[in-house]
């Protein structure tokens, strides 16, 4: 007869209670007692292995069977004590996800194919989203995968590295609240008073999700036959980069018009150059703008501006004759501008007549990046194969928007 999770658990609590028998009377132990408590120790130890194996074995056919009966795959996480499950399901899905990137849908073993279509996503659906892919479907790339990408859209957009960022399971509209709390205060409340109420003025943006492309990426055959060529790892960088400059473009940048509400579009100007500073900013202009933001926001407070911008303030010195700019000399440690951290991103609006060159302010506070948490990628194989090469495309849905204008304060040259 088959011995059950709870019959172990019974013998592992026998086995316990004769040791705290035995442990009673530990100074007058015979040999053979020692002996006995030596073995039963032994015993509990490997009836604890048995269970933690038993209970992993049945939290993962537990799983595996719901998806047999759905059709979809099991939640991420899992239950407190049970991640090997997941774990294991996922080691499963990334090999099988990378056969299918090398070799196609065709090629991979039954079991992988299985896998595979748990994680589909129709064209329907992602027609449903925005986007025309005819009737081709993606699948969901895999944890390791998605943050390979991930990683890489962070390091080639600055927005991503200094905003709030939060990932939902579906694409959703959210309605996100837009406040600033730093007119409001409390009080003194004197003896048998009653509380005066102070309401919080919230305002509400929505957070969409528009479906980002990388647009496609071609590989040749004799790369993705090449056991040396690292797929995974330069197609994660080549989609992240993609996706990530035409993000951290719309995230400083977006119109809110068909792609998201930009950083700088929406940051307050605080002081705008005098006529003829077309192209230039002085030090009473930065100081205006740092003090444009209000004190309560001074924890976080960081410049952006590109790279030409940058040039422009690099020469600007104080009344002593000092750069106000100070390079950084510890590795981690932005460069500092008027004691504030400066951030360069290139998708602020260089010096020009009217431009927002300069933003300063509690990024994280005044900006909230919205992802979805699945990732799709097609794999375009009949299309290039005259061309002897497989065409990639990934999927990402993300939304971007101003939720606290109150922490962020811009510079804007003069019109003329």
């Amino acid at each position: 007869m088959t011995t059950t999770l709870q019959d172990l658990r019974e013998k592992r609590a026998n086995v316990w209670d004769s040791m705290k028998k035995l442990i009673e009377h530990e100074d007058d132990w015979s040999g053979e007692e020692r002996a006995s408590y030596a073995a039963a120790e032994k015993e509990l130890d490997e009836l604890g292995e048995k269970i933690e194996t038993r209970e992993r074995h049945e939290a993962r056919a537990a799983k595996l069977d719901a998806v047999d009966r759905r059709g979809v795959v099991p939640p991420r996480g899992g239950d407190a004590g049970e991640p090997d499950a997941d774990e294991e399901t996922a080691r499963r899905y990334s090999e099988a996800f990378g056969a299918f990137m090398r070799r196609g849908i065709a090629d991979v073993t039954s079991e992988q194919r299985q896998l595979l279509q748990q994680r589909f996503v129709s064209g329907e659906e992602l027609r449903a989203a925005g986007v025309a892919t005819g009737s081709a479907g993606g699948y969901t790339v895999p944890p390791a995968f998605r943050n390979r990408i991930v990683e890489q859209m962070q390091y080639v957009a600055a927005m991503r590295q200094y905003a709030e960022v939060i990932t939902t399971d579906t694409g959703a509209t959210l309605p996100w609240p837009t406040v600033d709390d730093t007119g409001n205060e409390g009080a003194i409340l004197g003896e048998n008073t009653q509380v005066t109420e102070q309401d919080v003025t919230f305002g509400t943006n929505d957070l969409g999700a528009y479906m980002y492309t990388s647009k496609l990426v071609r590989v040749s055959f004799q790369l993705l036959n090449d056991s040396a060529f690292n797929l995974e790892q330069w197609l994660g960088r080549t989609l992240g980069n993609r996706i990530g400059r035409v993000q951290n473009r719309h995230f400083t940048v977006g119109t809110g018009s068909g792609q998201p509400d930009g950083l700088v579009t929406g940051a307050p100007v605080a002081k705008q150059g005098a006529t003829g500073q077309v192209t230039t900013v002085t030090y009473d202009d930065l100081v205006d703008v740092q003090d444009g933001v209000d004190i309560a926001y001074a924890i976080n407070q960081n410049w952006m501006m590109s790279q030409s911008a940058r040039k422009v303030v690099r020469k600007i010195k104080d009344a002593d004759g000092r750069p106000i700019w100070e390079p950084s000399i510890k590795a981690g440690t932005p460069d500092q501008l008027l004691g504030a951290g400066m951030v360069i991103n290139n998708h602020v609006p260089a010096p020009a007549a009217s431009a927002k060159s300069i933003v300063f302010g509690d990024i994280a506070t005044s900006y909230v990046i919205r992802d979805v948490s699945d990732l799709q990628v097609l794999r375009l194989q009949e299309r290039y194969a005259d061309f002897l090469q497989v065409g990639f495309v990934a999927f990402q849905r993300s939304d971007g928007t101003v939720q606290n204008s109150a922490a962020i304060r811009a510079y804007q040259h003069a019109a003329s």
